[in-house]
This record gives C-alpha cells, sequence and structure tokens, in this order.
C-alpha cells in the first residue's frame, strides 16, 4: 500500500495503542513516518516499510477532531 500521506494527515492503525486508541496524527514524513497517539499524545517513529505494514486506513486532513 502506498497511500499518499501528509502531515496532519489522520491514521488508523491495525493494532491500537496500549492505551486504548488506534488513530494516529502525522507530523513528520520522509525516510521514517513519525505519528503522535490521539490518546496519549506518544510521539513514534516508525521506518515507511514498517509504517505501511501496520497502517489500516488513512483518514485525510483534520477530519473528526
Amino acid at each position: 500500500m502506498t497511500a499518499e500521506i501528509q502531515i496532519g494527515d489522520r491514521v488508523q492503525m491495525k493494532k491500537p495503542h496500549p492505551c486504548g486508541s488506534d488513530t494516529w496524527v502525522i507530523y513528520r514524513v520522509g525516510a521514517d513516518i513519525g505519528i503522535r497517539c490521539t490518546g496519549c499524545e506518544r510521539h513514534v517513529m516508525l521506518a515507511r516499510t514498517e509504517f505501511f505494514r501496520r497502517l489500516k486506513r488513512v483518514i485525510k486532513g483534520n477530519q473528526g477532531a
């Protein structure tokens, strides 16, 4: 999956974070993807390949915020 992602997009991951939230906001795009949990504000950096393997769906922009 090579979805077009941008800073500020919300994404849903396959597995929930330990805090219970499964939605994240993208804050960095490059060789690594930086995401921030919407539940607890934890920042995580994932390699691009790992990010797309764990990605369930992309929610464009700030919808639902």
